[in-house]
Protein backbone atom coordinates (compact mmCIF):
# COMPACT_ATOMS: atom_id res chain seq x y z
CA UNK A 1 0.00 0.00 0.00
CA UNK A 2 1.33 3.42 -0.90
CA UNK A 3 2.29 5.57 2.11
CA UNK A 4 -0.48 8.09 1.40
CA UNK A 5 -3.22 5.49 1.08
CA UNK A 6 -5.46 4.67 4.02
CA UNK A 7 -6.98 1.56 2.50
CA UNK A 8 -7.13 -0.40 -0.73
CA UNK A 9 -10.48 -1.59 -2.08
CA UNK A 10 -10.58 -4.25 -4.80
CA UNK A 11 -13.66 -4.14 -7.07
CA UNK A 12 -14.39 -7.38 -8.95
CA UNK A 13 -16.73 -6.82 -11.91
CA UNK A 14 -18.87 -9.19 -13.98
CA UNK A 15 -17.93 -8.23 -17.54
CA UNK A 16 -21.22 -8.76 -19.38
CA UNK A 17 -24.15 -6.46 -20.07
CA UNK A 18 -24.21 -3.28 -18.01
CA UNK A 19 -22.85 -4.92 -14.84
CA UNK A 20 -19.32 -3.48 -14.99
CA UNK A 21 -20.62 0.04 -15.65
CA UNK A 22 -22.92 -0.15 -12.62
CA UNK A 23 -20.08 -1.30 -10.35
CA UNK A 24 -17.77 1.40 -11.73
CA UNK A 25 -20.43 4.03 -10.94
CA UNK A 26 -20.29 2.91 -7.32
CA UNK A 27 -16.47 2.91 -7.34
CA UNK A 28 -16.39 6.43 -8.78
CA UNK A 29 -18.65 7.87 -6.10
CA UNK A 30 -16.74 6.18 -3.26
CA UNK A 31 -13.39 7.23 -4.74
CA UNK A 32 -14.63 10.79 -5.01
CA UNK A 33 -15.61 10.76 -1.33
CA UNK A 34 -12.44 8.98 -0.16
CA UNK A 35 -9.46 10.38 -2.11
CA UNK A 36 -7.10 8.91 0.50
CA UNK A 37 -8.21 5.35 -0.35
CA UNK A 38 -6.85 3.38 -3.33
CA UNK A 39 -9.37 1.63 -5.58
CA UNK A 40 -8.48 -1.19 -7.98
CA UNK A 41 -11.09 -2.22 -10.54
CA UNK A 42 -10.78 -5.73 -12.01
CA UNK A 43 -12.60 -6.97 -15.11
CA UNK A 44 -11.73 -8.36 -18.54
CA UNK A 45 -9.80 -6.27 -21.06
CA UNK A 46 -12.85 -6.13 -23.34
CA UNK A 47 -15.01 -4.88 -20.48
CA UNK A 48 -12.37 -2.32 -19.42
CA UNK A 49 -12.23 -1.16 -23.02
CA UNK A 50 -15.96 -0.47 -23.01
CA UNK A 51 -15.42 1.77 -19.98
CA UNK A 52 -12.63 3.81 -21.59
CA UNK A 53 -14.86 6.86 -22.13
CA UNK A 54 -15.48 7.22 -18.39
CA UNK A 55 -13.81 10.15 -16.62
CA UNK A 56 -10.49 9.36 -14.96
CA UNK A 57 -10.16 9.52 -11.17
CA UNK A 58 -6.64 9.54 -9.77
CA UNK A 59 -7.25 6.95 -7.03
CA UNK A 60 -8.93 4.36 -9.32
CA UNK A 61 -6.82 2.00 -11.40
CA UNK A 62 -8.20 -0.50 -13.89
CA UNK A 63 -6.74 -4.00 -14.16
CA UNK A 64 -7.41 -6.69 -16.76
CA UNK A 65 -8.55 -10.18 -15.76
CA UNK A 66 -8.27 -13.14 -18.10
CA UNK A 67 -11.63 -13.83 -19.75
CA UNK A 68 -11.36 -17.63 -19.75
CA UNK A 69 -11.71 -17.84 -23.54
CA UNK A 70 -9.36 -20.16 -25.46
CA UNK A 71 -6.52 -18.53 -27.36
CA UNK A 72 -7.60 -17.36 -30.79
CA UNK A 73 -11.29 -17.39 -29.81
CA UNK A 74 -13.43 -15.25 -32.12
CA UNK A 75 -16.34 -13.52 -30.39
CA UNK A 76 -19.66 -15.01 -31.45
CA UNK A 77 -23.30 -14.22 -30.98
CA UNK A 78 -23.53 -17.02 -28.41
CA UNK A 79 -22.89 -14.90 -25.33
CA UNK A 80 -24.07 -17.74 -23.09
CA UNK A 81 -21.04 -19.82 -24.07
CA UNK A 82 -18.66 -16.94 -23.34
CA UNK A 83 -20.28 -16.36 -19.95
CA UNK A 84 -19.89 -20.04 -19.08
CA UNK A 85 -16.21 -20.06 -20.09
CA UNK A 86 -15.64 -16.90 -18.06
CA UNK A 87 -17.36 -18.25 -14.94
CA UNK A 88 -15.53 -21.56 -15.12
CA UNK A 89 -12.15 -19.83 -14.89
CA UNK A 90 -13.16 -16.72 -12.95
CA UNK A 91 -12.22 -17.72 -9.36
CA UNK A 92 -8.65 -18.57 -10.35
CA UNK A 93 -8.31 -15.68 -12.81
CA UNK A 94 -9.41 -13.03 -10.30
CA UNK A 95 -7.08 -14.47 -7.66
CA UNK A 96 -4.18 -14.30 -10.14
CA UNK A 97 -5.03 -10.72 -11.07
CA UNK A 98 -5.14 -9.68 -7.42
CA UNK A 99 -1.62 -11.06 -6.92
CA UNK A 100 -0.31 -8.59 -9.52
CA UNK A 101 -1.20 -5.64 -7.30
CA UNK A 102 1.37 -4.62 -4.69
CA UNK A 103 -0.97 -2.98 -2.20
CA UNK A 104 -2.57 -5.13 0.47
CA UNK A 105 -6.34 -5.29 -0.02
CA UNK A 106 -8.43 -3.98 2.88
CA UNK A 107 -11.89 -4.68 1.42
CA UNK A 108 -13.39 -6.61 -1.52
CA UNK A 109 -16.42 -5.24 -3.39
CA UNK A 110 -17.87 -7.47 -6.08
CA UNK A 111 -20.77 -7.96 -8.40
CA UNK A 112 -23.13 -10.37 -6.67
CA UNK A 113 -22.82 -12.77 -9.60
CA UNK A 114 -19.21 -13.37 -8.49
CA UNK A 115 -20.19 -15.27 -5.34
CA UNK A 116 -16.64 -16.61 -4.86
CA UNK A 117 -15.52 -13.09 -3.94
CA UNK A 118 -16.73 -13.85 -0.42
CA UNK A 119 -14.19 -16.64 -0.18
CA UNK A 120 -11.47 -14.39 -1.62
CA UNK A 121 -12.25 -11.76 1.02
CA UNK A 122 -12.31 -14.39 3.77
CA UNK A 123 -8.89 -15.68 2.72
CA UNK A 124 -7.59 -12.11 2.98
CA UNK A 125 -9.35 -11.51 6.30
CA UNK A 126 -11.21 -8.46 4.98
CA UNK A 127 -14.89 -7.44 4.59
CA UNK A 128 -16.88 -8.43 1.49
CA UNK A 129 -19.43 -6.00 0.06
CA UNK A 130 -21.59 -7.49 -2.69
CA UNK A 131 -23.44 -5.36 -5.21
CA UNK A 132 -26.74 -6.46 -6.74
CA UNK A 133 -27.21 -4.28 -9.84
CA UNK A 134 -31.00 -4.64 -9.84
CA UNK A 135 -33.94 -4.32 -7.46
CA UNK A 136 -34.39 -5.91 -4.06
CA UNK A 137 -37.50 -7.67 -5.43
CA UNK A 138 -35.46 -9.50 -8.06
CA UNK A 139 -32.79 -10.58 -5.57
CA UNK A 140 -35.52 -12.05 -3.37
CA UNK A 141 -36.11 -14.73 -6.00
CA UNK A 142 -32.48 -15.86 -5.83
CA UNK A 143 -32.04 -15.90 -2.06
CA UNK A 144 -35.31 -17.87 -1.82
CA UNK A 145 -34.59 -20.31 -4.66
CA UNK A 146 -34.61 -23.35 -2.37
CA UNK A 147 -37.92 -22.30 -0.82
CA UNK A 148 -39.49 -21.61 -4.21
CA UNK A 149 -38.37 -24.99 -5.53
CA UNK A 150 -39.80 -26.64 -2.43
CA UNK A 151 -43.16 -24.87 -2.88
CA UNK A 152 -43.44 -25.06 -6.68
CA UNK A 153 -41.17 -27.89 -7.83
CA UNK A 154 -38.90 -27.97 -10.86
CA UNK A 155 -40.50 -30.60 -13.11
CA UNK A 156 -41.49 -28.83 -16.36
CA UNK A 157 -45.10 -30.05 -16.31
CA UNK A 158 -45.55 -29.05 -12.65
CA UNK A 159 -44.01 -25.60 -13.22
CA UNK A 160 -46.09 -25.09 -16.36
CA UNK A 161 -49.27 -25.74 -14.38
CA UNK A 162 -48.16 -23.24 -11.70
CA UNK A 163 -47.15 -20.29 -13.89
CA UNK A 164 -50.01 -18.13 -12.64
CA UNK A 165 -49.50 -19.00 -8.97
CA UNK A 166 -48.68 -15.95 -6.83
CA UNK A 167 -45.44 -15.94 -4.82
CA UNK A 168 -47.44 -15.03 -1.72
CA UNK A 169 -45.37 -17.35 0.47
CA UNK A 170 -42.49 -14.83 0.27
CA UNK A 171 -43.07 -11.57 2.19
CA UNK A 172 -43.84 -8.67 -0.16
CA UNK A 173 -43.96 -10.82 -3.30
CA UNK A 174 -47.68 -11.49 -3.70
CA UNK A 175 -47.70 -9.15 -6.74
CA UNK A 176 -45.45 -11.58 -8.62
CA UNK A 177 -46.34 -14.90 -10.20
CA UNK A 178 -44.20 -17.94 -10.96
CA UNK A 179 -44.04 -16.81 -14.61
CA UNK A 180 -42.34 -13.57 -13.47
CA UNK A 181 -39.37 -15.42 -11.97
CA UNK A 182 -35.98 -15.21 -13.67
CA UNK A 183 -34.75 -18.27 -15.49
CA UNK A 184 -32.72 -20.62 -13.31
CA UNK A 185 -35.07 -20.63 -10.31
CA UNK A 186 -37.68 -23.21 -11.37
CA UNK A 187 -37.53 -23.15 -15.18
CA UNK A 188 -34.83 -22.94 -17.84
CA UNK A 189 -31.72 -25.14 -18.03
CA UNK A 190 -31.23 -25.44 -14.28
CA UNK A 191 -28.07 -27.50 -14.70
CA UNK A 192 -26.23 -24.82 -16.71
CA UNK A 193 -23.16 -23.35 -15.02
CA UNK A 194 -24.64 -19.85 -15.04
CA UNK A 195 -27.85 -20.86 -13.28
CA UNK A 196 -25.93 -23.04 -10.84
CA UNK A 197 -23.81 -19.97 -10.09
CA UNK A 198 -26.92 -17.88 -9.42
CA UNK A 199 -28.21 -20.58 -7.07
CA UNK A 200 -24.85 -20.64 -5.29
CA UNK A 201 -24.90 -16.83 -5.14
CA UNK A 202 -28.21 -16.89 -3.26
CA UNK A 203 -26.71 -19.26 -0.70
CA UNK A 204 -23.42 -17.34 -0.33
CA UNK A 205 -24.75 -13.78 0.04
CA UNK A 206 -25.55 -14.15 3.78
CA UNK A 207 -21.78 -14.17 4.43
CA UNK A 208 -21.38 -10.68 2.91
CA UNK A 209 -20.79 -7.76 5.28
CA UNK A 210 -23.28 -5.76 3.24
CA UNK A 211 -25.40 -6.02 0.08
CA UNK A 212 -25.59 -2.89 -2.05
CA UNK A 213 -28.58 -2.48 -4.39
CA UNK A 214 -28.96 -0.19 -7.38
CA UNK A 215 -32.42 0.80 -6.26
CA UNK A 216 -34.31 3.51 -4.37
CA UNK A 217 -35.27 2.60 -0.83
CA UNK A 218 -38.49 4.65 -0.87
CA UNK A 219 -39.96 2.89 -3.91
CA UNK A 220 -38.99 -0.69 -3.08
CA UNK A 221 -41.50 -2.86 -1.26
CA UNK A 222 -40.88 -2.38 2.47
CA UNK A 223 -41.90 -6.00 3.27
CA UNK A 224 -39.36 -7.22 0.69
CA UNK A 225 -36.53 -5.18 2.20
CA UNK A 226 -37.57 -6.20 5.72
CA UNK A 227 -37.58 -9.85 4.62
CA UNK A 228 -34.14 -9.59 3.02
CA UNK A 229 -32.80 -7.98 6.18
CA UNK A 230 -33.77 -11.11 8.11
CA UNK A 231 -31.72 -13.25 5.70
CA UNK A 232 -28.77 -10.99 4.91
CA UNK A 233 -26.54 -8.52 6.70
CA UNK A 234 -26.78 -4.82 5.92
CA UNK A 235 -29.07 -4.23 2.89
CA UNK A 236 -28.18 -0.83 1.46
CA UNK A 237 -30.11 0.67 -1.50
CA UNK A 238 -27.80 3.23 -3.15
CA UNK A 239 -29.62 3.97 -6.40
CA UNK A 240 -30.24 5.29 -8.83
CA UNK A 241 -26.55 5.06 -9.73
CA UNK A 242 -27.17 7.10 -12.89
CA UNK A 243 -27.70 10.15 -10.66
CA UNK A 244 -24.37 9.59 -8.89
CA UNK A 245 -22.06 9.68 -11.91
CA UNK A 246 -19.68 12.62 -12.08
CA UNK A 247 -20.12 12.70 -15.86
CA UNK A 248 -22.31 10.41 -17.90
CA UNK A 249 -20.08 8.52 -20.35
CA UNK A 250 -22.55 9.10 -23.20
CA UNK A 251 -22.72 12.86 -22.56
CA UNK A 252 -21.00 13.96 -25.76
CA UNK A 253 -22.00 11.12 -28.07
CA UNK A 254 -24.93 11.28 -30.48
CA UNK A 255 -23.63 9.85 -33.77
CA UNK A 256 -26.98 9.87 -35.57
CA UNK A 257 -28.22 13.27 -34.34
CA UNK A 258 -31.14 11.78 -32.41
CA UNK A 259 -31.34 14.84 -30.16
CA UNK A 260 -31.39 17.25 -33.07
CA UNK A 261 -34.22 15.21 -34.60
CA UNK A 262 -36.12 15.36 -31.30
CA UNK A 263 -35.78 19.14 -31.39
CA UNK A 264 -37.53 19.10 -34.75
CA UNK A 265 -40.35 17.06 -33.19
CA UNK A 266 -40.86 19.35 -30.21
CA UNK A 267 -44.51 19.90 -31.21
CA UNK A 268 -45.29 16.18 -30.89
CA UNK A 269 -45.30 13.52 -28.18
CA UNK A 270 -42.57 11.08 -29.22
CA UNK A 271 -42.35 7.40 -28.32
CA UNK A 272 -38.79 6.18 -27.73
CA UNK A 273 -38.25 2.49 -28.55
CA UNK A 274 -35.22 0.57 -27.29
CA UNK A 275 -34.76 -2.96 -25.97
CA UNK A 276 -31.26 -2.58 -24.53
CA UNK A 277 -27.91 -3.95 -25.62
CA UNK A 278 -28.68 -7.65 -25.51
CA UNK A 279 -32.43 -8.26 -25.88
CA UNK A 280 -34.21 -8.14 -29.23
CA UNK A 281 -37.73 -9.22 -30.22
CA UNK A 282 -37.95 -12.03 -32.78
CA UNK A 283 -38.43 -10.96 -36.42
CA UNK A 284 -42.20 -11.48 -36.30
CA UNK A 285 -42.52 -9.11 -33.33
CA UNK A 286 -40.22 -6.53 -34.89
CA UNK A 287 -42.50 -6.52 -37.93
CA UNK A 288 -45.61 -6.24 -35.72
CA UNK A 289 -44.00 -3.41 -33.77
CA UNK A 290 -43.23 -1.52 -36.99
CA UNK A 291 -46.79 -2.06 -38.22
CA UNK A 292 -48.14 -0.79 -34.91
CA UNK A 293 -45.92 2.29 -34.95
CA UNK A 294 -47.02 3.09 -38.49
CA UNK A 295 -50.72 2.53 -37.87
CA UNK A 296 -50.70 4.45 -34.57
CA UNK A 297 -49.72 7.70 -36.21
CA UNK A 298 -47.32 8.30 -33.30
CA UNK A 299 -44.00 10.06 -33.73
CA UNK A 300 -41.17 7.73 -32.73
CA UNK A 301 -37.43 7.36 -32.26
CA UNK A 302 -36.34 3.73 -32.54
CA UNK A 303 -32.90 2.50 -31.48
CA UNK A 304 -32.52 -0.61 -33.64
CA UNK A 305 -29.32 -2.40 -34.58
CA UNK A 306 -28.69 -2.49 -38.33
CA UNK A 307 -28.77 -6.30 -38.40
CA UNK A 308 -32.45 -6.22 -37.38
CA UNK A 309 -33.61 -3.82 -40.11
CA UNK A 310 -34.27 -6.71 -42.46
CA UNK A 311 -37.27 -7.62 -40.26
CA UNK A 312 -39.01 -4.30 -40.96
CA UNK A 313 -41.91 -4.31 -43.44
CA UNK A 314 -41.02 -3.23 -46.98
CA UNK A 315 -41.30 0.52 -47.36
CA UNK A 316 -41.76 1.16 -43.62
CA UNK A 317 -38.83 3.57 -43.31
CA UNK A 318 -39.93 5.65 -46.30
CA UNK A 319 -43.57 5.79 -45.28
CA UNK A 320 -42.76 6.96 -41.73
CA UNK A 321 -39.72 9.18 -42.36
CA UNK A 322 -41.61 12.42 -41.62
CA UNK A 323 -42.52 11.33 -38.08
CA UNK A 324 -40.07 8.53 -37.30
CA UNK A 325 -36.32 8.04 -37.01
CA UNK A 326 -34.60 4.64 -36.80
CA UNK A 327 -30.97 4.72 -35.61
CA UNK A 328 -28.46 2.00 -34.58
CA UNK A 329 -27.90 3.64 -31.19
CA UNK A 330 -29.14 6.65 -29.21
CA UNK A 331 -27.91 8.33 -25.99
CA UNK A 332 -30.73 6.87 -23.92
CA UNK A 333 -30.66 8.98 -20.76
CA UNK A 334 -30.49 12.21 -22.79
CA UNK A 335 -33.25 11.03 -25.11
CA UNK A 336 -35.50 10.19 -22.16
CA UNK A 337 -34.71 13.59 -20.68
CA UNK A 338 -35.88 15.44 -23.79
CA UNK A 339 -39.21 17.26 -23.40
CA UNK A 340 -40.54 15.79 -26.65
CA UNK A 341 -40.41 12.19 -25.36
CA UNK A 342 -43.67 11.03 -23.80
CA UNK A 343 -43.38 7.23 -23.71
CA UNK A 344 -40.68 4.56 -23.56
CA UNK A 345 -41.20 1.14 -25.16
CA UNK A 346 -38.60 -1.09 -23.50
CA UNK A 347 -37.63 -4.58 -22.39
CA UNK A 348 -38.21 -3.43 -18.81
CA UNK A 349 -34.67 -4.14 -17.62
CA UNK A 350 -33.89 -2.51 -14.29
CA UNK A 351 -31.41 0.04 -15.67
CA UNK A 352 -34.02 1.20 -18.16
CA UNK A 353 -36.65 1.39 -15.43
CA UNK A 354 -34.38 3.60 -13.31
CA UNK A 355 -33.49 5.84 -16.27
CA UNK A 356 -37.18 6.15 -17.07
CA UNK A 357 -37.88 7.13 -13.46
CA UNK A 358 -35.08 9.69 -13.27
CA UNK A 359 -36.37 11.34 -16.46
CA UNK A 360 -40.08 10.96 -15.66
CA UNK A 361 -41.16 8.94 -18.74
CA UNK A 362 -43.86 6.23 -18.41
CA UNK A 363 -43.13 2.85 -19.96
CA UNK A 364 -44.58 0.07 -22.05
CA UNK A 365 -42.62 -3.12 -21.28
CA UNK A 366 -42.05 -6.26 -23.33
CA UNK A 367 -39.86 -8.40 -20.98
CA UNK A 368 -37.48 -11.07 -22.28
CA UNK A 369 -35.32 -12.72 -19.60
CA UNK A 370 -33.50 -12.27 -16.30
CA UNK A 371 -34.96 -9.55 -14.11
CA UNK A 372 -37.12 -8.13 -16.93
CA UNK A 373 -40.39 -9.75 -15.90
CA UNK A 374 -40.09 -8.88 -12.21
CA UNK A 375 -38.96 -5.32 -13.04
CA UNK A 376 -41.82 -4.85 -15.50
CA UNK A 377 -44.43 -6.21 -13.09
CA UNK A 378 -42.98 -4.10 -10.27
CA UNK A 379 -43.20 -0.98 -12.47
CA UNK A 380 -46.77 -1.81 -13.44
CA UNK A 381 -47.73 -2.27 -9.80
CA UNK A 382 -46.09 1.08 -9.04
CA UNK A 383 -48.33 2.70 -11.64
CA UNK A 384 -45.58 3.86 -14.01
CA UNK A 385 -45.72 1.20 -16.73
CA UNK A 386 -47.93 -1.14 -18.69
CA UNK A 387 -46.82 -4.66 -19.59
CA UNK A 388 -47.52 -6.09 -23.04
CA UNK A 389 -50.37 -8.58 -22.63
CA UNK A 390 -49.22 -12.15 -23.13
CA UNK A 391 -45.59 -11.01 -23.36
CA UNK A 392 -45.73 -10.71 -27.16
CA UNK A 393 -45.72 -7.55 -29.28
CA UNK A 394 -48.65 -7.35 -31.68
CA UNK A 395 -49.78 -4.58 -33.99
CA UNK A 396 -52.90 -4.00 -31.89
CA UNK A 397 -51.01 -4.02 -28.56
CA UNK A 398 -48.58 -1.36 -29.83
CA UNK A 399 -51.38 0.85 -31.16
CA UNK A 400 -53.42 0.61 -27.95
CA UNK A 401 -50.43 0.97 -25.61
CA UNK A 402 -49.05 4.06 -27.31
CA UNK A 403 -52.51 5.63 -27.52
CA UNK A 404 -52.98 5.08 -23.80
CA UNK A 405 -49.57 6.46 -22.82
CA UNK A 406 -49.56 9.44 -25.18
CA UNK A 407 -53.21 10.45 -25.54
CA UNK A 408 -55.57 9.05 -22.95
CA UNK A 409 -56.37 10.04 -19.37
CA UNK A 410 -54.66 6.89 -18.01
CA UNK A 411 -51.40 8.04 -19.59
CA UNK A 412 -51.76 11.49 -18.05
CA UNK A 413 -52.20 9.94 -14.61
CA UNK A 414 -49.21 7.69 -15.23
CA UNK A 415 -47.04 10.70 -16.12
CA UNK A 416 -48.16 12.44 -12.94
CA UNK A 417 -47.28 9.35 -10.91
CA UNK A 418 -43.92 9.13 -12.66
CA UNK A 419 -43.30 12.80 -11.86
CA UNK A 420 -43.78 12.20 -8.14
CA UNK A 421 -41.47 9.16 -8.21
CA UNK A 422 -38.89 11.15 -10.17
CA UNK A 423 -38.84 13.63 -7.29
CA UNK A 424 -38.36 10.78 -4.80
CA UNK A 425 -35.40 9.54 -6.84
CA UNK A 426 -33.76 12.95 -6.90
CA UNK A 427 -34.36 13.43 -3.18
CA UNK A 428 -32.74 10.05 -2.44
CA UNK A 429 -29.37 11.34 -3.70
CA UNK A 430 -29.63 14.65 -1.87
CA UNK A 431 -27.39 15.41 1.09
CA UNK A 432 -29.94 13.96 3.53
CA UNK A 433 -31.41 11.31 1.22
CA UNK A 434 -31.52 7.55 1.76
CA UNK A 435 -29.02 6.83 -1.02
CA UNK A 436 -26.51 9.27 0.44
CA UNK A 437 -26.99 7.86 3.94
CA UNK A 438 -26.48 4.28 2.73
CA UNK A 439 -23.44 5.23 0.66
CA UNK A 440 -21.87 6.73 3.78
CA UNK A 441 -22.40 3.37 5.50
CA UNK A 442 -20.66 1.62 2.58
CA UNK A 443 -17.82 4.12 2.89
CA UNK A 444 -17.48 3.35 6.60
CA UNK A 445 -17.32 -0.38 5.83
CA UNK A 446 -14.62 -0.08 3.19
CA UNK A 447 -12.61 2.22 5.45
CA UNK A 448 -12.98 -0.17 8.37
CA UNK A 449 -14.86 2.26 10.60
CA UNK A 450 -18.37 0.75 10.47
CA UNK A 451 -20.01 -0.31 13.70
CA UNK A 452 -20.87 -4.03 13.84
CA UNK A 453 -24.42 -4.82 12.76
CA UNK A 454 -26.65 -5.04 15.86
CA UNK A 455 -28.08 -8.48 16.61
Amino acid sequence: MSPGNKGHVAFLAFPFGSHAAALLSLAHKLAEWAPEVAFSFFTTSKSNGSLSSWPTISNIRLYDVADGLPEGHVSSRNVEDEIELFLRAAPGNFREALKRVDEKVSCVVSDAFLWFAGHVAEEMGVPWVSMWASSACSLTAHVNTDLIRQMIGTQPDVVSASLNKALDFIPGCSMFRVRDLPEGVVFGPLDSLFFKSLHRMGRELPRATAIVFNTIEEIESTPVLDHLRTLLNRCLPVGPLTLLSLTRPEAGSDPDSSLAWLESQAHAAVAYVCFGRVAAPPPSELAALAEGLEASGAHFLWSLKDKHRESLPAGFLDRTKKRGLVVPWAPQSRVLGHLAVGAFLSHGGWNSVLESITEGVPMMCRPFFGDHRIAAQFSSNLGIAIVVKGGVLTREAVIDGLDMLLNREEGKKMREKMGSIKLIAKNSVSETGSCTKNLKTVLEIIKGSAEPKPN
